[in-house]
């Protein structure tokens, strides 16, 4: 018996932990897997064909919009295959967490950018505990 390999990147789409969130060249929605919907809070029907507004929050839209929009006119993105980004993200409830992702461009045929997913992890947790161990690190020192 042979592996369907659609049946497998479904099942895998659908089944890991990690939130995947794909967007095509106007940064809406066309993919949201159920770890999306329990990282953020909206169910795949409420996602979908949304902008990414509803996940950055308003006061990095204009940062983000700017190299989004110029990823999909030019084909380029500053980040490599592999990179490891961080950045904060809003949930539904309006809560601002941390997640950290890596980005896989999709192109079509002739090599024009068709638009992005991304893979995406809440590491709020290890972000506050970091950051509490800074502060007593600076309070230490300084004492």
């Amino acid at each position: 018996m042979s592996l369907n390999i659609e049946q497998f990147a479904v099942t895998l789409l659908q089944s890991m932990s990690d939130a995947v969130v794909y967007a095509d060249v106007n940064g809406r929605i066309q993919y949201w897997n159920a770890a999306a919907e329990r990282m953020f809070g909206y169910s795949a029907a409420d996602a979908l064909n949304q902008s990414l507004d509803i996940i950055i929050p308003v006061s990095l839209r204009g940062r983000h919009w700017a190299g989004y929009n110029k990823t999909m006119q030019t084909g380029a993105t500053r980040y490599g295959a592999g990179d490891l980004l961080s950045v904060p993200a809003i949930r539904k409830d309006g809560l601002r967490i941390s997640v950290e992702f890596t980005i896989v461009p999709f192109l079509n045929e002739s090599g024009k950018l068709l638009g992005i997913a991304a893979i995406m992890r809440d590491v709020t947790r290890r972000f506050e505990e970091m950051k509490a161990l800074r502060l007593r690190a600076a309070a230490a020192s300084s004492t």
